[in-house]
C-alpha cells in the first residue's frame, strides 16, 4: 500500500508549553487552541493571518463553539462560558472540582452536538482519568480508570466513536446507538504500542479516515477505516498533540505541538516546539456541529 507523505510548516510561532485542543469555529472563521499549562487560549484568523491569545486563570484544554454563540471552555475543574469579543468568562458547572489531582484533557463535539470530554491526573497518575459526555446540559461519565485519554473523534454517520488511553498505545473504536451513547465494550482498532510515538489527539476527514498525532514521533498519520496507515505528515518538532481541519473549505490541516518535558538541549534542537503547524493535504475535513447545551 502506498503511503502519501506531506511536510508541515510553521503557522503561528506561539511556543506553547502544551499546545492542545485545536477547534475550528466555522461561524466566526477562527481557529482556537489551548496552551494547557500556560493557561492560555490562542486564536488564528486564517483569512487575515491575525493571531493572538487570551490569558486565563486556570488550565483549559478545549474551547468549543456554542450553538447560541460564544465558547464553552473545558477547564481543569469547571466548564465555563467565554465571550471572545469581551473576554468575559462565567462558570457554567463544576468538572471534577472535588478531585484536586485531575485536569481536563482531550475533548471533541460529536455528531449530535454533544461534547465528549476527558480528565487525567495532572502528573499523569495511573488510572486517575475518566471519559464523559455532556449531552443537552447533562454530564455523564462513560468510562473511568484511564490514564491519558485522547484521540476522541466520531464517524460521519455517528455509528462509531474512537478514543485511546495513550499509555496503552491502542486506539479503540466504540459502537454508538442512534442517540450517540456507547453500546457494549470498545474494541481495539489500531495498535501503536510497539511503534515509535504514542497516540494522542485525532480528527476525522470527510473520506472516513482518522488523522492521529503520534507524540514523540514528530508525525501525524492518516488511518483508513481498517486502521491501516495510508498517509503521513512529517513535522520538524517531535511532540505533535492534535490535528484539526480548518478554513472555509476545511482543506487546511493545523496541528498543535508541545515542548512539555523538554530539556534545554531539546529546546535548542527544536526551538519552535509548542507552536502551531499547518499542511495543505488536498483532503477535506469533516464539518463538526456546534455544541448544544439544551
Amino acid at each position: 500500500m502506498s503511503v502519501s507523505t506531506w511536510q508541515a510548516e510553521l503557522a503561528v510561532d506561539c511556543r506553547c508549553t502544551l499546545g492542545e485542543g485545536p477547534q475550528w469555529d466555522a461561524k466566526n472563521q477562527r481557529l482556537y487552541w489551548c496552551d494547557i499549562l500556560g493557561k492560555q487560549l490562542h486564536w488564528l484568523s486564517p483569512a487575515t493571518g491575525e493571531s493572538s491569545h487570551y490569558q486565563l486563570d486556570h488550565r483549559v484544554s478545549l474551547a468549543a463553539p456554542l450553538a447560541e454563540g460564544g465558547l464553552l471552555l473545558v477547564g481543569e475543574d469547571r466548564l465555563s462560558r467565554f465571550d471572545p469579543s469581551s473576554g468575559s468568562i462565567e462558570k457554567w458547572c463544576d468538572f471534577e472540582a472535588d478531585n484536586p489531582i485531575t485536569r481536563s484533557n482531550d475533548a471533541r463535539i460529536d455528531r449530535h452536538g454533544s461534547l465528549w470530554l476527558s480528565s487525567m491526573g495532572k502528573s499523569a497518575e495511573r488510572s486517575a482519568g475518566s471519559l464523559y459526555r455532556l449531552h443537552r446540559g447533562e454530564l455523564s461519565r462513560l468510562r473511568s480508570g484511564l490514564t491519558i485519554p485522547n484521540a476522541i473523534c466520531f464517524s460521519a454517520d455517528g455509528e462509531f466513536a474512537w478514543f485511546t488511553d495513550t499509555v496503552t498505545g491502542v486506539v479503540m473504536r466504540w459502537e454508538l446507538d442512534s442517540d450517540g451513547w456507547p453500546q457494549g465494550e470498545p474494541q481495539p482498532w489500531a495498535d501503536f504500542f510497539s511503534s515509535q510515538g504514542n497516540p494522542d489527539g485525532a480528527v476525522m476527514d470527510s473520506e472516513g479516515c482518522l488523522w492521529l498525532a503520534l507524540w514523540g514521533a514528530g508525525q501525524v498519520v492518516r488511518l483508513d477505516p481498517n486502521g491501516e496507515i495510508v498517509g503521513r505528515v512529517e513535522l520538524p518538532v517531535s511532540q505533535p498533540s492534535c490535528p484539526v481541519f480548518a478554513g472555509p473549505d476545511l482543506k487546511t490541516l493545523y496541528i498543535t505541538t508541545a515542548q512539555e518535558g523538554f530539556s534545554a538541549e531539546q529546546l535548542a534542537q527544536e526551538p519552535t516546539a509548542g507552536s502551531l503547524y499547518v499542511v495543505e493535504t488536498g483532503i477535506k475535513g469533516l464539518a463538526e456541529p456546534p455544541l448544544r447545551l439544551v
